[in-house]
């Protein structure tokens, strides 16, 4: 027998399940809302329901409106074929770049609601950006990069956690990372071949290494790691989706 969903927006859990009173006769048995098969259908509900018809061209014409937003990461103007422009963040002690092409936004962070029977360590759950739903993953936890236990070197002095948005060919990623730097150009002959010393996941994910030299400190040098986008989508796809 399929559960009934409630048809008022506030449902049940708000108010005699775990964000209630807990006066929810199920809860001895699910001992969490997530576990009921009334919160799963509405989870489900919620991710198969249409897209409204003028959905895609209200957000197109207010992404549109706000290209010049101070978060928009992308290149303003088209560069020469032989430069690789890139955006670089920190994981852990990692620090790694992607094409500036898939991002799409930065946020701050947002609470990341999980999904029923499938959260996991590489899939977290749904974040809210924008108005707009979007699975939001662990790249660390895909990369399988060590948890930083010691004090790591950072660029800033102010640094703090951010959320990013990726998209590519219609596909949107959202994932946080422990601090960005921002767009950075290299000559694409500056890439060398990724050392064994990489973790076996960066390493697996990496088409190359470059030098980058902070203008903070100009005398400081790290090692990128540039990412393959191509390969990461495809494995997201595989293993979330």
């Amino acid at each position: 027998m399929n559960p009934v969903i409630p048809s008022n927006i506030e449902r049940c859990w708000n108010f005699i399940g775990i964000e209630g009173d807990r006066s929810c006769p199920q809860l001895a048995t699910y001992t969490h809302c997530r576990n009921c098969p009334v919160y799963s259908t509405a989870g489900r509900h919620l991710l198969e329901r249409p897209i409204p018809g003028d959905y895609r061209h209200q957000w197109t014409q207010l992404l549109a409106e706000s290209r010049t937003d101070e978060n928009s990461l992308m290149p303003s103007h088209a560069l020469p074929t032989t430069q690789i422009t890139v955006v670089i963040f920190r994981l852990q002690r990692e620090w790694l770049a992607l094409s500036a092409q898939i991002f799409k936004e930065m946020s701050p962070p947002r609470v990341i609601h999980t999904l029923p029977h499938r959260s996991n360590q590489i899939l977290r759950g749904l974040v809210n950006i924008r108005g707009e739903l979007l699975l939001c993953i662990s790249l660390s936890h895909l990369l399988n990069l060590e948890v930083a236990d010691t004090a790591v070197q950072t660029v800033s002095p102010l640094v703090y956690s951010r959320l990013v948005v990726l998209e590519k060919a219609g596909n949107t990623w959202v994932f946080a990372v422990d601090e960005l730097y921002g767009i950075h150009r290299f000559h694409r002959d500056e890439l060398q071949d990724a050392p064994k010393s990489l973790t076996q996941g960066t390493q697996a994910y990496t088409k190359g290494l470059f030098h980058w030299q902070t203008g903070v400190s100009p005398m400081r040098s790290h090692s990128v790691s540039y990412l393959d986008d191509e390969l990461l989508f495809t494995t997201l796809a595989r293993k979330v989706l």
